[in-house]
């Protein structure tokens, strides 16, 4: 049994009497979720030495957005001088490495969002970005952004005018071989970049995205290119740029967001990223693919990295809200007697609200620690030169993959947050409570990184090829085994809801129920498609008919079931002692998500009579009832220290109203008279 000393122990309290009645322990619990112990140590090593720090303080006034942004940048540049990953973990190879900055970026972000969106994007993303799509020309900015920190970067893609689209983004660069340069340019405004993370006032190089023209004049798409915009020692603007600050947005207020137009402004040969296409020196446009369209995808794929980090954070964000939610329900009472009041935990409707969402929380968990292990793994690979079998096809399931579950896992997110906040009542309301904090914080990542809606048709499309694959008797193009069981849709097709008691809704039952769910979404979505294109219509007018009730409900249900069978395969390798709350969590979670799917359910006939909705909804209730005394334990495994979580609402100590008073008395300028009170009173009153 590994030794868990460094973990700190909880404060004793009103906590303690839920505490006590759980059949775990929650330090096992939270390194079982963590899934590597040298990652938890090192999350607890930042969590302490920041805490120490005052620049890390926590304000109890919000700061104005320009100090926002101030000292993010400063945090940012102390965590560097930190140096958290050791040189050790940088040599430890790119799997091992990956996971350190994630659990890094993973560490920082439930203390302070803006400072971890502006780590992913200026640092991970972009060297992500340099291994994937570069070459060894390009180590020299690797180096520089990972181990030395002389580089922040930015990533620009999304144009004023087309964010989803990228093939319809119109900035230029144009290939001079004269002096061997690319020349920059923005048509007009409509074309300008934006929503630039760190562009606004800090980044000293972007990643951007432009269509290549060739001498001759053709245009070969858009690729990516290394384009410096500030001087790293003054940060100046480079002449021939025009950037600008976004302003002040509804959460994230420490990343400056900015605009960027280029006038003929000239890089080198040599910033283009040509790991899938090069430029001669004479001005020859070379190479690996045919299609334009493919090398975009090669380019986009990096997007992966990066909407993995946006999932892995997701987790952390809701696991805090939950924690919030949990403790305050435990020791807030409400109704009966005066001296015999009832803690809200106690309620039924209570539970059914919030256990659902912590269940959520546990199975995320768990499905992202091992997906991102099997992605990892096949990068590493690849980048290595290391033969993958089938990799175009695992590429593509992975981009599946990830393009539906990030929606699905941010959305239950926010819906969490929101939730979580509603039971803590007025209180929830309070900026102390930090609830509203990590909406707004959380909020943008249904938007950014791909849309959410984007995203899922693109889920969808791959889905549809699976199967009309097996339509036609050819087997699926699955090597990760995630839509395998397609090849026996007849068969799943076939199956009818069968049970008469609640102690058959077992894992199997679950899974298999999900597996009949999404053959009937496909062959529901198939046959509309089908015959939308009877009727006349384009290939892209009828997927658009297929996408409401259809295309999205079938995405939403298979990133579930990826949820399922990751977290499930995982818990079926953690300690016994723990399996039996994990399982109870896996059920929960399966069973209130299909309740959700009940109307899929009966209209495809897998459901008749009442006995379906009946059971799936007792079968929740019971879990309900049968977690009561483990929750508050479960959510001790999945929060931060009380330090990161900063909640009046979520201490660890239970201790509500004394820690609600104390942040009452500590407000500033609590009991003093208004400043403005002359500008209020009648003048005759002076």
């Amino acid at each position: 049994m590994e030794d868990l000393s460094f973990v700190p122990n909880l404060p004793s309290g009103p906590l303690d009497v839920y505490r006590n009645s759980a059949s775990f322990d929650w330090k096992r619990l939270k390194l079982a979720l963590e899934g590597d112990i040298d990652l938890l140590k090192l999350k607890y090593k930042i969590w302490r030495t920041l805490e120490k720090d005052p620049l890390f303080a926590h304000n109890t006034v919000t700061p104005s957005v320009e100090e926002q942004k101030r000292i993010t940048q400063l945090q940012l540049k102390r965590i560097n001088e930190y140096k958290f990953l050791t040189d050790d973990m940088f040599k430890a190879g790119y799997s091992k490495r990956t996971r350190a900055l994630m659990t890094i970026n993973e560490a920082v972000q439930s203390l302070n969002p803006s400072v971890s969106v502006k780590m992913a994007i200026g640092i991970y993303l972009f060297s992500n970005a340099l291994l994937s799509l570069g070459t060894e020309r390009h180590r020299k900015f690797y180096e520089a952004t990972i181990s030395k920190r002389e580089i922040l970067a930015s990533f620009a893609l999304t144009e004023i005018a087309h964010g989803s689209d990228a093939r319809l983004m119109r900035t230029t660069a144009t290939y001079d071989p004269t002096h061997r340069q690319f020349v920059i340019h923005t048509p007009d405004f409509e074309a300008a970049k934006c929503w630039v993370g760190n562009l606004g006032r800090t980044c000293t190089h972007s990643l951007v995205f432009a269509q290549l023209i060739t001498p001759d004049g053709t245009n070969h798409g858009l690729h990516g290119f290394v384009v410096p915009i500030r001087d790293p020692d003054t940060l100046e603007t480079y002449p021939g740029l025009i950037v600008g600050d976004m302003g002040e947005k509804i959460g994230v207020g420490g990343i400056d967001n900015g605009f960027i137009m280029f006038n003929q402004y000239r890089i080198p040969r040599e910033n283009l990223l040509n790991r899938t296409a090069d430029v001669t020196e004479e001005g020859v446009y070379e190479s690996s693919f045919s299609e334009p369209g493919r090398i975009l995808g090669a380019a986009l794929e990096n997007l992966s990295a990066g909407r993995i980090g946006i999932m892995q954070e997701s987790c952390h964000s809701i696991a805090s809200v939950v924690a919030i939610a949990i403790r305050y329900s435990a020791t807030r009472k409400q109704f009966g007697n005066r001296n015999d009041e009832i803690p809200l935990l106690e309620y039924p409707l209570h539970q059914w609200r919030l256990f659902g969402h912590v269940a959520a929380a546990v199975v995320f968990r768990i499905y992202i620690e091992s997906f991102t292990r099997v992605y990892l793994n096949i990068i590493e690979k690849s980048n290595a030169g290391m033969k993958v079998d089938n990799l175009s096809a695992a590429v593509s399931e992975i981009h599946a993959m990830v393009s539906c579950s990030k929606p699905t896992i941010t959305w239950e997110t926010l819906h969490a947050a929101q939730e979580c906040r509603e039971c803590c009542g007025g209180h929830g309301y309070l900026k102390c409570a930090n609830l509203g904090e990590i909406r707004n914080n959380h909020e943008p990542t249904v938007t950014y990184e791909g849309d959410n809606n984007v995203l899922q048709q693109q889920a969808g499309n791959w889905l549809l090829r699976q199967w009309e694959l097996a339509l036609n008797g050819n087997p699926v193009d699955s090597p990760l085994g995630t839509v395998e069981f397609l090849n026996d849709y007849s068969k799943i097709l076939a199956t009818k809801f069968h049970c008469t008691e609640t102690s058959q809704l077992t894992p199997e039952f679950i899974t298999a129920t999900y597996k009949w769910l999404i053959c009937w979404l496909l062959r529901h979505t198939h046959e509309t498609y089908e015959t939308e294109l009877n009727r006349g219509l384009s290939k892209f007018q009828a997927k658009t008919k297929c996408q409401v009730y259809r295309s999205r409900t079938l995405t939403r249900a298979y990133a579930e079931y990826l949820a399922l069978i990751f977290s499930l395969k995982s818990i079926e390798k953690k300690e016994k002692s723990l399996q039996p709350v994990l399982y109870k969590m896996f059920a929960l979670f399966g069973l209130w998500s299909l309740d959700k799917h009940l109307v899929e359910l009966y209209q495809g006939g897998y459901c008749g009579g009442e006995a379906c909705a009946r059971l799936v909804r007792e079968g929740v209730l019971e879990l309900c009832g049968q977690l009561r005394g483990e929750v508050v334990s479960v959510v001790d495994a999945l929060a931060p220290t009380d330090f990161v979580l900063n909640s009046v609402l979520g201490k660890s100590d239970g201790k509500l109203y004394q820690n609600i008073q104390k942040a009452f008395f500590s407000q500033p300028g609590v009991f003093e008279r208004a400043a403005w009170w002359r500008d209020v009173v009648p003048a005759s009153k002076l």
